[in-house]
């Protein structure tokens, strides 16, 4: 299995580039050169390969609109590569907003863990649930929201164990 395929695949789907970039900050950051010297020298000195990151590695995709979004994932799902986890924001004009383009998503894969997030909504939980049902695979984040909340829904969310000890 390559490196690649060991990563899980997180959509994020936001109408702006910035949030992209903050997400990829959180999830996916760049190892320091000062953390590759490291790694180098201890292999060096002890023989050891560089110890294995505490967190799973994730592959970002980004998509700016629900349209372009359903189409990331019916691909996804197509190549036999389904994502874990979609970050989705509640309002991405001038396209679908997020709950119209939770529902396309549901129709293709009914099993998608979602993760809403926005300053605010034109949508209370309780319409969300009435509508998507109560489930461990939608949650809602606010913003602004701290870098450890986010990583621990994207690392809980996104692992293909995670309810497996539920049912």
């Amino acid at each position: 299995m390559s490196q690649a395929d060991d990563k899980r695949r997180i959509l994020i789907i936001d109408d702006s580039e910035a949030i992209h970039i903050d997400f990829r900050r959180v999830l996916s950051p760049e190892k320091s050169k000062s953390q590759g010297l490291l790694d180098s020298l201890e292999q060096e000195i002890f023989g050891t390969p560089p110890s294995a990151p505490l967190e799973p590695a994730f592959d970002l995709v980004s998509a700016l609109q629900g349209q372009e979004a359903l189409w990331l994932v019916k691909q996804g799902l197509a190549e036999g590569r389904p994502y874990s986890l979609v970050f989705l924001d509640y309002q991405m004009p001038p396209g679908w907003n997020g709950v119209e383009t939770l529902r396309q998503l549901r129709r293709v894969d009914p099993e998608l863990p979602v993760v809403f997030f926005s300053a605010y909504s034109d949508y209370s939980w309780e319409e969300l649930t009435s509508e998507f049902g109560i489930s461990p695979l939608l949650v809602e984040m606010r913003k602004p929201f701290s870098s450890l909340e986010m990583r621990r829904l994207a690392f809980s969310l996104s692992d293909p164990k995670r309810f497996s000890t539920i049912h």
